[in-house]
């Protein structure tokens, strides 16, 4: 009885949903104003939705006859298109050809005033830094305009690609720190979780041994039941063959001629005063069919205490099994709270250690004294 009424409400439950669902369905049908049949012209509404179709089918036909216009339009406009480009190309093309042939620069008047190699034919505005004719009015020498111009700025930006080098250096040896950090503190991590995973994995084997444990005492008492009930059948049915047996060699049934003997001759059977079984016999059945009963109703009570007795170890186990698994969460917590706690200060670790390197970068860069050395340097 107590394997079939979890079963059983399992059934109940099904069947509720089940007609819950058919009921919903049911709503849907009736009072959904688009699917629903009852109380409406259904001709009327086929015909509106046929000439829909057909409405639509002849704008769709009118839209594509648009649109086989609308690209052959397009592909005339490309050609003329391309052919006013031709045209206009082939234009250029016959005037560039022109000028270059009968307009040529050099038989222009104003030529020496546009000569491209005017410059090249020319002298130099100076030859030197110390040239007499770059005189203070002849605007020819200005600060920083020398003639070691290129040398000087060279080596500048010679010394500022070195400062550079060193700056990056410096800033790769910063990162490369950083990433060793950053590497152990993964691997503390990876180890830490890898310890996690263990007490998890444990904890799963020693509740899988629980499960198996209490899986092998459920088979067992389900044996015993099981052999418990042959028994019990195999001994209903000799008790009902033994009652049969008995019945079938009674005095009822097999008519005794003891029941119906004369006093004066035993051998004689008085047919008339034959009353049946006497009083002793009759006593005999009924005190066996009163230990029959009293037989049944002692086993049927060892039953029911018996069942008592498995229904009770059966809540001290689940009740067993629900505090183990309430102890297990009150751990899990407690572990899941102190790694938070472990992460956050390792978080605020790596916080300070962040703050600290990027001061530290910032203070290595000489910037005062990499300006007082170019302002030297160009002076």
């Amino acid at each position: 009885m107590s394997r079939l009424g979890p079963q059983r409400d399992l059934e109940e439950a099904a069947a509720l949903e089940g007609r819950r669902r058919r009921e919903l369905l049911r709503r849907g049908r009736i009072f959904n104003a688009r699917l629903r049949t009852i109380g409406i012209d259904k001709d009327a509404l086929d015909a509106q939705v046929k000439e829909r179709k057909l409405q639509e089918a002849a704008e769709k036909a009118q839209h594509e006859k648009f649109a086989h216009d609308m690209k052959k339009n397009d592909k005339l406009m490309c050609l003329l298109e391309e052919r006013q480009k031709n045209e206009i190309k082939d234009l250029n093309r016959v005037l560039t050809e022109f000028h270059k042939n009968f307009q040529k620069p050099e038989t222009r008047r104003e030529f020496d005033l546009n000569d491209p190699q005017a410059l090249k034919k020319d002298r130099p505005a100076r030859v030197s830094d110390s040239d007499p004719r770059c005189t203070i009015s002849g605007m020819q020498k200005f600060m920083g305009e020398d003639l070691n111009y290129d040398q000087r700025m060279k080596f500048q930006k010679e010394q500022l690609r070195e400062w550079s080098l060193q700056q990056q250096k410096d800033w790769k040896n910063a990162l490369a720190d950083q990433k060793l950090a950053d590497d152990l503190y993964d691997k503390f991590r990876i180890e830490l979780d890898r310890k996690i995973m263990e007490e998890q994995r444990k904890e799963e084997e020693s509740r899988r041994v629980v499960c198996t444990a209490t899986k092998d005492f459920n088979r067992i008492q389900v044996a015993e039941l099981d052999h418990k009930n042959e028994l019990e059948k195999a001994q209903k049915i000799k008790d009902d063959m033994d009652e049969i047996t008995f019945l079938l060699r009674g005095d009822l049934l097999s008519e005794n001629p003891d029941q119906a003997i004369s006093p004066l001759d035993k051998h004689h059977v008085l047919v008339d005063r034959w009353k049946g079984m006497n009083q002793e016999q009759l006593m005999a059945i009924r005190q066996c069919q009163k230990e029959q009963a009293l037989e049944k109703l002692r086993v049927r009570e060892q039953e029911r205490q018996r069942d008592a007795e498995w229904d009770r170890q059966r809540l001290q186990t689940a009740r067993a099994q629900l505090l183990w698994e309430r102890q297990q969460q009150r751990q899990n917590r407690a572990q899941r709270q102190d790694l938070d706690f472990v992460n956050a200060e390792l978080s605020q670790e790596q916080k300070a250690k962040n703050i600290y390197l990027k001061e530290e970068e910032y203070s290595n860069v000489p910037t005062d004294e990499f300006y007082a050395q170019f302002n030297t340097t160009t002076r």
